[in-house]
């Protein structure tokens, strides 16, 4: 048998994807072949450093803006007043988008429990078109305390955003085009972090006292305008190290008989 014969189709090979479509910076991966490719000598995932500095984004707004919660004394409960029955909604459908959002990337959590994957992703799903819809009627609502008719566009631009990459996600996942889902419901988690990046800005450069509106709308735009880039910038990381992985696996393939025919000669 020629050597090159063995060589799989590593974009179909399920064992292939099972090792290989882990992380976004290596680490150690299982390797039948006994090649390790250089990417695992990489003391860490990169995922990992991406989702703990969005834990501490998410910890940093918790304290900053959203300690009122606990607080039925704070002065911006008359803020919110007028529609604060449709924050609730709005504030738990959004909780969960975050907080679910990072364990659909878990690759353990996708491969061995996947009811579990699909019924998380069914509550993100669920939770986008919830928060999203009734985040654009409270922006409306809060045109009454001073808000810009513009701030009301820009949301409808922002829920939509949300809304559209997250139907497309869900609709590669009934096609089971799993690729393509990936690719877009990453970029669907990357416009629902500007929630937590808008908050983030505003605080750190003490632009949210007093609160400004305009400067308010120009961080919020900006983020806006950049979060689907965001998504693919991910994209191109992950898939970056899904092709070098894939080389090293085929890599691996070739020099396997080789060195069964110098064991055996």
């Amino acid at each position: 048998m020629r050597e090159d014969a063995i060589v799989v189709n590593t974009t179909e090979n399920p064992a292939y994807l099972g090792k290989v479509e882990q992380d976004w910076g290596g680490g150690t991966m299982t390797n039948t072949t006994g090649v390790m490719p250089a990417s695992s000598a990489r003391p860490f995932r990169i995922k990992y450093v991406v989702f703990a500095a969005i834990a501490a984004m998410a910890a940093y707004v918790l304290y900053h803006n959203e300690r009122f919660l606990i607080d039925p004394a704070h002065p911006v409960w008359n803020h919110y007043d007028p529609f604060k029955w449709w924050l609730l909604p709005h504030g738990i459908a959004g909780a969960c988008a975050l907080v679910l959002a990072p364990m659909q990337f878990a690759e353990g959590l996708r491969r061995r429990h996947t009811t579990v994957h699909r019924t998380m992703g069914t509550i993100y799903v669920i939770s986008v078109f919830i928060f999203a819809p009734l985040g654009l009627y409270i922006q409306y609502l809060d045109e009454a305390q001073g808000a810009a008719r513009s701030f009301t566009i820009e949301t409808v631009i922002q829920s939509s955003t949300l809304m559209i990459t997250t139907g497309i996600g869900c609709y590669f996942a009934l096609k089971r085009q799993f690729t393509y889902h990936r690719q877009w419901m990453i970029r669907s988690y990357a416009v629902a972090l500007t929630f937590l990046e808008i908050r983030l800005i505003l605080g750190i450069f003490g632009l949210d006292h007093p609160l400004d509106w305009h400067v308010l709308e120009t961080v919020v735009w900006s983020c806006v305008a950049s979060s689907v880039l965001i998504g693919d910038i991910a994209n191109q990381i992950y898939e970056g190290q899904l092709a070098r992985h894939k080389v090293a696996y085929n890599a691996g393939d070739i020099a396997r008989p080789r060195r069964i025919a110098a064991a055996g000669g």
